[in-house]
């Protein structure tokens, strides 16, 4: 029998982006903009389901196969949603149906001259035998990367 434990983390990834907050928001708001860059990475990763309902009580749900055969998994639910400042959200990550983490997410779009400063910030729990060992952290700064390049812009940590 699997021994049943939990490892927690937290990150906060900082980053300037010259783009509006109003035009950083709808990258994460507009399920066609969010499709331009959030996904796994091109030539390792298959996308076979994509779902958006980006509403207060919304879910998101994103499935794909990874070059291996492994299938990930990431489940959404939308808990407050503040146009153009504030976005946050709980997902839970599973691999071929198994649970490996569930997390909570905020994403923040401040005001920064005239562009953003975007602001996440990451409580996640990683399950049982899942060791995660920083690179949901990586990701999210990969994704941000992409994110960057969805706007046609680049974006410096903070």
């Amino acid at each position: 029998m699997t021994e049943r434990k939990t490892k927690h983390d937290t990150f906060i990834i900082e980053r300037q982006i010259p783009q509006s907050p109003t035009r950083v928001f709808n990258a994460f708001s507009d399920p066609t903009a969010k499709a331009r860059w959030f996904s796994g990475p091109a030539g390792q990763w298959q996308e076979n389901l994509r779902q958006a309902d980006f509403r207060v009580g919304g879910r998101e749900r994103l499935v794909g196969t990874w070059q291996g055969g492994k299938t990930s998994s990431f489940d959404a639910y939308y808990l407050d949603i503040v146009p153009d400042e504030r976005i946050v959200y709980a997902y839970a990550m599973e691999i071929d149906g198994t649970p490996i983490s569930v997390s909570l997410a905020t994403v923040e779009f401040q005001p920064a001259g005239a562009g953003t400063r975007l602001i996440i910030t990451e409580k996640g729990a990683f399950l049982d035998e899942f060791v995660d060992g920083g690179g949901r952290e990586q990701g999210t700064r990969t994704l941000l990367d992409r994110l960057a390049v969805s706007l046609g812009t680049e974006t410096v940590d903070a």
